[in-house]
Parts: C-alpha cells; sequence; structure tokens
C-alpha cells in the first residue's frame, strides 16, 4: 500500500468538513429550538444542545418567564437535561451548542459543567440588539464592591468559615 499526501490532506479536509458539517447542524438545531420556543410563546428566543458522541443527548429553551425562574436560560436547561441523563454534574467529554452567545451567567454554568467545547451562532450583540443586552453584568463583575449598581457589602460573622473547614476534613466529599 502506497501512501499519498494527496490522500492524506483529501482525509484531512473530509474530516474538516464533516466536522464543520456537524456543528452547523447541531448549531442549526438549537436556532430550531429558540424560534419553535418564540412560536409557541414559551418563552425568549434562545436554545441550546448537548452532544454526545455525535448525538443530541440533551436540549434546552429558555424558560425563564415560563417557570418564573431568572436562571431558566438554554443552556442551564439543557447542562441540567443532560446532567439528569448521565446522573453527574459534570459533562467531561461532551459539546455545548447554543443558538446565541452564552451570558455571564450561563458561561459561569457551562465552566462548572466542564463540557469539552462551546459554540454558539449569534453574537451577544446580536442578542443586545432585540433587547438582551448582558454588557452591564459583564461591567459590572468587573469593577469593586462599591462601585457597582446592585449595593453589594460583605459582612463577617463568626460562623462564615465553618462549612468551609468541615468541607476540608471531611471525607466524604466529590470535589468539583
Amino acid at each position: 500500500m502506497e501512501f499519498s499526501q494527496e490522500k492524506a490532506v483529501s482525509g484531512i479536509l473530509e474530516k474538516s468538513l464533516s466536522t464543520s458539517m456537524n456543528h452547523t447542524y447541531f448549531l442549526e438545531y438549537a436556532a430550531k429550538l429558540a424560534l419553535r420556543n418564540v412560536e409557541e410563546g414559551k418563552g425568549g428566543p434562545f436554545g441550546a444542545v448537548i452532544v454526545k458522541n455525535g448525538e443530541i443527548l440533551a436540549e434546552g429553551a429558555n424558560s425563564v418567564t415560563r417557570l418564573a425562574d431568572p436562571t431558566a436560560h438554554a443552556e442551564v436547561m439543557a447542562i441540567r437535561a443532560a446532567c439528569e441523563v448521565l446522573g453527574t454534574f459534570q459533562l467531561t467529554g461532551l459539546t455545548l451548542y447554543s443558538s446565541c452567545e452564552p451570558c455571564p451567567m450561563c458561561l459561569g454554568a457551562i465552566y462548572w459543567a466542564r463540557p469539552e467545547a462551546l459554540y454558539f451562532a449569534a453574537g451577544k450583540e446580536d442578542a443586545s440588539a432585540v433587547g438582551f443586552d448582558d454588557s452591564f453584568i459583564y461591567d459590572e463583575i468587573a469593577v469593586g464592591l462599591d462601585k457597582r449598581t446592585l449595593p453589594t457589602t460583605q459582612i463577617h460573622v463568626p460562623s462564615e468559615l465553618h462549612a468551609f473547614e468541615r468541607w476540608q476534613r471531611t471525607q466524604q466529599k466529590e470535589a468539583y
């Protein structure tokens, strides 16, 4: 069997195209979830899917108003569903696809869930243009406590570290 550099390059291009097509498929799926969510009056225009081994394991759509839950964003809903299916709190080796760039809360949840990768379609600027502007949250995170628009004050209490100290001593813990 003879090695052909042309065949090798062709194989790499095919794999790259196939991977790109998969990303497009899953992002289109998430975008359609977002559209259906709006059309059915269930919530905001956001959808997300979590993929394992090339197949959708879980999906989520924005359910903030329907559930009266400000944390019920599409990505969080998808993470909750995937974790329930897997019986774990981490999404190691999985991929998250979102119809839009995740907000700061969702981005934090995604990092805690530890998927292998995150892909999104529309940008935060696109969301801002239709009234979903998260820039103030990004700004608030960056400023000191004394400069935030939400009055935020740390008050020390005698027992504030007891739970942390107990956590350090316990043998029955699963690190995350």
